[in-house]
């Protein structure tokens, strides 16, 4: 009997190709050298790992499955849905903490990073691995159900602006109402209660402006937060910004996975960016902005504006070291 093995032969070749590298544990699968595959972002947490330093343990998705994620009609190949699923489980050993657990959750960052820095053009994600049961678990396990509920709602907020399609002005919209209930000018003002009711009305405003439930299953989260990133690749501020510094179009993206740390725990937490020269002036030393008790997005946002009004009504910290 006649067999048609030979249309197989090319997808068996191309599913043993190798499309994720991990870091974690004081070792990395890529180098400073792999910015081609690993994108910017990817090959410097590699090198950093390589090099001693403490990097939450993660995975790249390399810059080859965004070009293969367009071609396939933007849809990824099962064999690298499966090696993404394999290496879940080598960050959930490494982080020992589990996605979507409801004892130990593990949440994750979802990143994008090309070969040439593009600062804020592509899309991020950050708690990603939330829904409404693990949110108690990081609650239990944290010791504080507000910080748990407070990076649920942020979840919520920055997953369906940037996956669902939900317009980020409607939760903003919200978030100040609530300010104003409590009659508090900063977010971190807010209690427990009035974070979980806002985790309720934002999934509301998802269901009715999304047109669907608010995904509770983490590895469709996953899934979805990476097409995202990848799709992010061909937004409108990311083309705009090739063609002004002649980034070529078909390098792609990586997509970096990578376990949360937390700076919005408390007043003894904080997020900030940090450069080796003052990007003001160009002087040759160690500049850096923070906010405590917040995360990535405030300080992303409030340091753009050099301190003008943001969602959480904090300035940036600049400090600097000779």
């Amino acid at each position: 009997m006649a067999t048609s093995a030979a249309p197989g032969t090319d997808r068996t070749h191309a599913a043993a190709k190798r499309y994720i590298y991990a870091w974690g544990g004081g070792r990395a699968e890529g180098d400073a050298t792999m910015r081609d595959l690993l994108g910017g972002k990817g090959a410097g947490l590699a090198e950093m790992t390589n090099a001693g330093l403490p990097v939450p343990p993660g995975f790249t998705i390399s810059t080859e499955v965004c070009t293969i994620y367009y071609k396939e009609n933007r849809k990824i190949p099962g064999a690298i849905d499966r090696e993404i699923g394999e290496q879940l489980k080598k960050l959930e050993k490494a982080a020992g903490a589990t996605l979507g657990s409801t004892k130990n959750p593990l949440l994750v960052s979802v990143r994008s990073g090309a070969k040439f820095s593009m600062p804020g053009m592509m899309d991020t994600i950050l708690n990603l691995g939330l829904n409404d049961q693990a949110v108690e678990g990081l609650a239990r396990v944290s010791g504080d159900r507000r910080f748990a509920l407070d990076s649920y709602r942020r979840f919520v907020q920055m997953y369906a602006g940037v996956v669902l399609d939900v317009p980020k002005h409607d939760f903003e919209t919200m978030i100040a109402a609530a300010k104003k209930a409590r009659r508090v000018a900063d977010d971190t003002g807010l209690q427990e209660k009035d974070l979980e009711a806002l985790v309720g009305t934002f999934k509301r405003l998802v269901r009715s402006r999304g047109g669907r439930d608010f995904p509770q299953d983490p590895a469709a989260q996953l899934a979805m937060a990476r097409d995202a990133v990848f799709r992010s690749w061909n937004n409108d501020r990311a083309i705009y910004y090739r063609r002004q510094n002649r980034i070529p179009d078909d390098i792609g993206t990586a997509v970096n996975v990578q376990a949360m740390v937390f700076g919005n725990l408390g007043d003894t937490s904080a997020t900030g960016v940090g450069f080796t020269r003052n990007p003001a002036t160009g002087e040759a030393h160690f500049y850096g902005e923070f906010l405590t008790n917040a995360q990535g997005e405030d300080v992303v946002a409030a340091c753009a504006r050099r301190g003008r009004s943001t969602s959480s009504s904090r300035r940036c910290r600049p400090r600097t070291a000779s």
